[in-house]
């Protein structure tokens, strides 16, 4: 493979856009349950956040596997992939599906640029998505509050909310 000074700046682009789309989806997710003044939202997500650390942690310095760029042993599961996608799951969970559409998009871009940077292997960065998301579903609840929706009928197009209780 021949670089380029083009090609290598392409690489750094999408590794450090992934690096910060990993921080921003937790903050976002996190984030939401300040907003919406969710507290048990924001417990469930402080739990599942814990769960999947210490799961993708645990088996980071368990399973001894080398990085395709040989920098380190601690390639299995991706770290930022497992934040990602548990950031992602907790959204659609908590919040419903179409607030966690853009969440999954860019988490789907953070596994994307864990293997085009050759931080990870492909079965890392699927690890890593699994391991997130079930580690949030396992604590977090549908929430009951208001619920905005877009509707399409017809000729017509708008926002539809709805409160649970």
């Amino acid at each position: 493979m021949i670089l380029t000074a083009g090609s290598m700046l392409y690489a750094g682009t999408v590794e450090r856009s992934g690096d910060l789309l990993a921080l921003l989806l937790p903050a976002a997710a996190a984030g939401s349950t300040a907003v919406l003044e969710d507290r048990t939202g924001g417990w469930q997500f402080a739990r599942g956040f814990a769960a999947n650390a210490a799961v993708t942690l645990g088996l980071k310095y368990t399973v001894a596997e080398t990085r395709p760029n040989e920098e380190d042993d601690h390639s299995f599961p991706s770290g930022h992939t497992s934040l990602a996608f548990q950031s992602a799951a907790f959204i659609h969970k908590r919040y419903g599906l179409n607030y966690a559409l853009p969440a999954y998009l860019a988490a789907v871009y953070v596994g994307y640029s864990r293997v085009e940077s050759d931080n990870h292997y492909i079965h890392d960065v699927v690890a890593g998505a699994l391991i997130g998301t079930v580690s949030t579903l396992c604590f977090t609840t549908k929430y009951k509050g208001w619920k905005m929706s877009p509707v399409a009928r017809g000729k017509r197009i708008g926002v539809e909310l709805s409160f649970k209780f």
